[in-house]
């Protein structure tokens, strides 16, 4: 096969791509237009950079999903059984989740074409409180495919709204990523650590956000590399942030704040015995004969440091005593370890 017939060839494949999917149609027009420039280029000597530019968009508006929508599961029940598998305590927000629910329920059922635009969401608390798993769970609740986009040490607007293909070094924003990655027009989609953007990109990427997060804008969002609208009212947004001081007042107003408590030693306690030691046991290859926690010291294990408002450094600490007595088993050195008041502290990680 000489070149010009494999340069056809290649293009073919490239038609025959963009047949098997249904692209808006001035979209579909805009790609047809790019083919036949190919083949009218296809005897130059620009021709291979050419073609790699536009089979590489080609790709990307191949694979966003257009129309493709995930059907909600908007049972109170099950999302119930969700939130309380994920979460210990935290009642009051349960209850604003369920609410949530509940409201998205009633607007669907409302609209004659099943299309509601979605809320936005800020999870606002403390490091370790629970923030992403809680959005985690509000997707599991809804049965809706779960995209996260971390925004801490974001430096660049671009970096969500992409870069044009006018450029050597385009690419796609880390929105349009996700939605191709999840394959559905309706995500969850994390936005998480919103407070922790640069302060020279701060403005800059604050108002990308007042865009992604306003239902009167986000329906016709562009990203600057696939350079047409896409329509983001069904996705449904969620951000996460330790504090709003370095959050616009504009961004905040679109977003409906649940604030996470932090977690009490009782709960701490609850959440460590019945969820962490023994997921920290089994990745530690430990079963549940080899090691035991006498009630008197927990108090020791989960304040090493003093007040901590979340769960992290807790999860650490035990991960910590289960590695030890991992290798105290490996080294035949005991056949069970019972922590009590005297020989937690050989056990307890040093800081």
């Amino acid at each position: 096969m000489n070149s010009t017939s494999a340069q056809f060839s290649d293009i073919s494949l490239l038609e025959e791509k963009l047949k098997k999917r249904n692209l808006p149609p001035d979209l579909q027009k805009r790609a047809e237009a790019l083919i036949e420039r190919l083949l009218r280029a296809s005897t130059s000597q620009g021709y291979s950079q050419e073609y790699d530019q536009v089979a590489r968009y080609l790709d990307w508006l191949t694979s966003l999903p257009w129309n493709e929508v995930s059907e909600d599961t908007l049972s109170l029940e099950k999302a119930k059984k969700i939130l309380d598998a994920n979460h210990f305590g935290l009642d009051n927000i349960k209850e604003r989740i369920l609410e949530f629910i509940s409201v998205v329920s009633l607007k669907k059922n409302q609209d004659a074409q099943g299309i509601n635009k979605a809320p936005a969401l800020l999870l606002l608390g403390l490091v370790g409180t629970g923030k992403t798993t809680m959005a985690y769970s509000i997707a599991q609740s809804l049965s809706r495919p779960f995209g996260r986009i971390p925004m801490g040490g974001m430096g660049d607007a671009l970096q969500l709204r992409g870069r044009s293909r006018a450029y050597p070094d385009a690419e796609p924003g880390q929105i349009i990523k996700v939605l191709r990655r999840v394959g559905k027009k309706n995500p969850v989609i994390l936005l998480d650590e919103i407070d922790r953007v640069t302060d020279d990109a701060r403005s800059d990427i604050m108002g990308v956000l007042v865009e992604l997060l306003d239902p009167e804008q986000n329906s016709n969002f562009l990203d600057h590399y696939i350079d047409y609208p896409f329509d983001l009212s069904q996705v449904l947004f969620i951000a996460t942030a330790n504090n709003t001081g370095n959050v616009a007042t504009a961004v905040l107003d679109r977003l409906e704040t649940i604030e996470m408590p932090t977690y009490t030693d009782e709960q701490k306690t609850i959440i460590a015995k019945s969820f962490l030691l023994p997921r920290a046991m089994s990745s530690s290859g430990l079963s549940l004969s080899d090691l035991s926690v006498e009630d008197t010291v927990w108090q020791q294990i989960v304040r090493p440091l003093g007040f901590d408002a979340g769960m992290r450094t807790l999860d650490r600490t035990i991960n910590a005593i289960c590695r030890k007595v991992s290798k105290m088993k490996v080294e035949g050195k005991t056949n069970k370890i019972i922590l009590t008041g005297d020989n937690v502290k050989e056990f307890l990680p040093t800081w």
